[in-house]
């Protein structure tokens, strides 16, 4: 329609205006021909707009160009926001064994070893965030004497009376461990949390089985699983290369079913019942006892957590029983355990530490570093009755942050069970352990030790023995 009339225009101008001046037929002129100009541009324009609308023709068919593959692109998420996350109020501290990473906590907070829950990924699709961790550890081992234990460091393994062996070397990564961290939002307005962890601790000295370390969930407040016992505070045990920790440390992991509580804005209790086990042994091997479990181990734990630290209250009640070839009985034993950190001086991002712990009881054995598994809950005597042992230990440990990168670890622990008629000679009396170290973390995802480390063992009719133990570390973490 515009071409017709600026044609038509063009046609009335040549014969209805011959005696029109020349300039003005030619203003006219040009003006025509700058509207034919315009008309033929928007043509080209249309031309191009048809081309780009219709489908390229494929063997003679019109064909749908394909849609450019969609990509998806995981990034690192803002795991606190993510899961409405409250991080503890501990200080910020670090730790070679990144065990408090894995605890268990009230609302799952973020442990202060890991405060912004660093690594964690989005499932495309999901709510729910997942973070693969964990670390490959090599340790150096050089013992001046036979430890009994050459993977890790365990004072109650030293044999005695000494043997004649004089030195040993060692060179392990069984430390090394895998973890998976899951967290998701639900409806209850709460987090869920599955966290499943494994190290290569299974079978004997110098064996790398994959071993379960540990394996739970926690909805909101309640946890069910195999993890630490509620009566450990891993936030109290102290930073050290050698894999076992000091000789009292409280450091049990089981399976079992805890209950959290919110004790005004900064504690909070802990109601658990956890796998038992009766550890005993009887006087008389050919009576052929066995121990039994028909109640859960109870354990209750209150804790405090503030910026200068925390503190926690723990109390464990038992059930010990037997079965022989003759009768079977039951006796009731427990033992509580008062532990902490205290913040005592800061230098950049984190705080000098004093941690502690002081734990009692009678057939606790069991929850013991050095005495787990040694058969000294209890003694059943030749008459049947069960004879309860007595344990008490304690340690601290100072942490010194020389600067960011650098920091050291001064240990001590001792550990007793009283001298006891009901044991043999070459039982267990008491043993001592000393540990004192430098650890260098020049970036986040590694970290390299050195650690010094001696032990005594003495036996109930007084014998005893020591060793010192010289170990350095390079560690690998996954995520930091």
């Amino acid at each position: 329609m515009g071409r017709t009339k600026c044609l038509g225009g063009l046609l009335a101008f040549a014969v209805l205006s011959p005696a029109a001046s020349a300039q003005d037929q030619t203003q006219r002129l040009q003006q025509e021909v700058d509207q034919l100009k315009a008309t033929v541009q928007a043509l080209q324009a249309e031309v191009k707009e048809l081309k780009a609308e219709r489908p390229p023709a494929t063997a003679g068919k019109s064909a749908t160009p394909p849609s450019p593959p969609t990509q998806t692109v995981t990034t690192q998420v803002d795991a606190l926001q993510l899961t409405h996350t409250e991080r503890s109020p501990l200080p910020p501290q670090q730790s070679v064994s990144e065990d408090p990473d894995s605890a268990s906590r009230i609302d799952n907070e973020a442990p202060p070893t890991d405060p912004a829950l660093k690594g964690f990924v989005q499932i495309p699709g999901t709510d729910t965030i997942a973070r693969i961790g964990g670390y490959a550890k090599l340790d150096m081992i050089y013992d001046t004497r036979d430890t009994g234990s050459p993977d890790a460091f365990v004072p109650a393994t030293i044999p005695v009376p000494a043997t004649r062996d004089r030195g040993n070397f060692n060179l392990q990564a069984r430390q090394t461990r895998f973890s998976l961290d899951i967290r998701h939002p639900t409806i209850f307005d709460e987090t869920l949390r599955f966290y499943v962890e494994n190290d290569f601790y299974g079978g004997g000295n110098g064996q790398y089985g994959f071993r379960l370390r540990q394996a739970y969930g926690q909805l909101g407040n309640t946890y069910a699983g195999f993890g630490w016992s509620s009566l450990a505070d891993v936030d109290a045990i102290p930073d050290t290369l050698d894999f076992a920790g000091p000789n009292s440390v409280i450091a049990t992991r089981r399976a079992g079913i805890h209950q959290f509580f919110h004790l005004g804005e900064t504690g909070s209790l802990t109601l658990a019942a956890e796998q038992p086990s009766s550890e005993l042994r009887a006087i008389d091997p050919a009576s052929n006892v066995h121990g039994t479990q028909h109640l859960p181990d109870v354990v209750i734990a209150a804790r405090v957590e503030q910026g200068w630290g925390h503190l926690q209250l723990g109390g464990v009640v038992r059930q010990l029983g037997y079965s022989s070839n003759e009768q079977n009985r039951r006796m009731v034993s427990g033992g509580a355990q008062l532990s902490g950190s205290l913040k005592v001086a800061s230098f950049a991002d984190y705080s000098d530490l004093l941690m502690f712990g002081l734990n009692w009881g009678k057939g606790i054995a069991r929850y013991l570093n050095d005495l787990g598994g040694a058969g000294l809950d209890a003694v059943v005597s030749a008459d049947g009755r069960i004879h309860l042992l007595s344990e008490r230990g304690a340690y601290a440990a100072y942490t010194h942050y020389w600067n960011d990168n650098w920091r050291s670890n001064l240990v001590y622990g001792a550990l007793r069970v009283p001298r006891s008629s009901w044991l043999n000679t070459s039982d267990f009396h008491n043993s001592d352990y000393a540990a004192a170290n430098v650890i260098w973390a020049p970036m986040p995802a590694l970290t390299v030790g050195l650690e010094l480390l001696h032990g005594r063992l003495e036996v109930q009719d007084n014998r005893y023995n020591t060793d010192t133990r010289i170990q350095g570390s390079l560690q690998y973490s996954f995520i930091r």
